[in-house]
């Protein structure tokens, strides 16, 4: 099933760029022919080699990046199959009209690839929300929680990138600073020099952080201590309560959901645990690394659950096929009578270094005391959920 579906990726734009009716000259033909038959060939070598054990950066970085293209050319090709048909149907066709929507196509990928590396390196743009919360006292009314998630350290080294999003981050004043996990793809030493400067980041209150599902396909303990050692609280099932104002708040995290499939001890995600010894009464934050884990915030009767994972789909129209496994891609959500959840697209980028039509972001939420505006996605039921963002609906 992997190499039918490999194949179709690297075939179809092929099909599109190379034949269907478009009788390019014969070195076009070849040269178009051998690239994308190298490009299928390796790729698969490529991803062992570089994020298997060997974890070769520059193999991932390749591969990475053969990625990110040929999914960008596939859908693309698919929509210019789309057009290319329809034109026929109009009586449109012939060898230019094949050529025209071949070059359309490789235009339109090369485009969006260009902007999509841009959109994917540069320090993202800072993203400003207020979030109301009934149950917030008023000395607590205006705390700034800054977010972060997805930063994905990895193969491309981005210690600099690193450096200027703590700078970001510190630029923005925070109370309390929330990193939601998938620190990086690889270990806690080798993305040492990557990960250092989230420990120059400052907050009034805390920073805390929760692993994601990427920690659990190398160290997860290891970044927990890795974080710890930044000076960052590690919420591995538990609390922490900050106070302002005669006013206090829950900070409660939980370990990603395929922490118990990890096999690694003590580790699964556990709200009880994470809650226990939690005054009932006051106001609770959660940070969770997977927007679905809000079933069971609802059921508990959460304020307002942070979460990442999504990526905000990264590179369109994957957004369409994370909503399958997620209840949100992005944005404010409500769910049940009291919890709201804020899902980040994310600080950084996996895999392939490309962001289409899917922008990174650092996030300010401002908390405020009270009902305020209607939360987009409202429901009763808190097993059904909602995205709260327009450009998915």
């Amino acid at each position: 099933m992997v190499f039918l579906v490999l194949g179709l990726l690297f075939f179809l734009p092929w099909w599109t760029l190379f034949v269907s009716g478009s009788d390019w000259p014969l070195p076009v033909f070849l040269i178009g022919t051998v690239v994308f038959a190298a490009g299928l060939v390796a790729f698969p070598f490529l991803m062992a080699r570089g994020h298997g054990q060997r974890r070769d950066d520059r193999a991932a970085r390749a591969a990475d990046s053969t990625l990110g293209v040929v999914w960008v050319l596939f859908t693309w090709s698919l929509l210019g199959g789309v057009v290319h048909l329809v034109l026929i149907g109009f009586g449109v066709g012939g060898t230019g009209t094949a050529r025209s929507v071949a070059v359309a196509v490789a235009v339109v990928s090369a485009v969006l690839l260009v902007l999509g590396h841009h959109e994917a390196m540069r320090v993202p743009r800072v993203q400003r929300l207020d979030v109301h919360l009934p149950r917030l006292g008023g000395g607590l009314d205006g705390t700034r929680v800054v977010v972060l998630a997805d930063t994905h350290y990895g193969p491309i080294d981005r210690a600099d990138w690193s450096a200027r999003v703590a700078e970001a981050v510190n630029a923005l004043d925070a109370d309390v600073v929330v990193h939601a996990g998938d620190i990086a793809d690889g270990t806690p030493v080798q993305r040492r020099e990557q990960s250092a400067p989230l420990g120059t980041i400052r907050s009034r209150l805390a920073k805390v952080y929760v692993t994601g599902n990427h920690e659990y396909f190398g160290e997860a303990q290891g970044w927990l201590d890795r974080m710890t050692e930044l000076g960052w609280d590690a919420l591995h099932n538990r609390h922490v309560v900050v106070e302002r104002g005669g006013d206090a708040l829950v900070l409660a995290g939980v370990d990603d959901v395929t922490a118990e499939s990890s096999g690694l001890a003590g580790h699964r995600a556990n709200l009880l645990g994470a809650l226990e010894g939690a005054d009932p009464e006051r106001p609770v934050l959660l940070v969770a690394h997977q927007p679905k884990y809000v079933h069971q915030a609802a059921t508990a009767g959460i304020d307002l659950q942070i979460s990442g994972h999504t990526h905000g789909g990264q590179i369109w129209p994957f957004n369409f096929l994370v909503r399958i496994d997620q209840p949100v891609v992005h944005g404010l959500s409500r769910h049940g009578a009291r919890t709201q959840l804020y899902t980040s697209r994310g600080t950084g980028f996996w895999g392939p270094p490309f962001r289409v039509f899917a922008p990174s972001e650092i996030t300010l939420l401002t908390l405020r005391q009270g009902t305020g505006p209607a939360t987009p996605g409202t429901t009763a039921n808190p097993s059904t959920e909602h995205t709260a963002d327009p450009a998915e609906k």
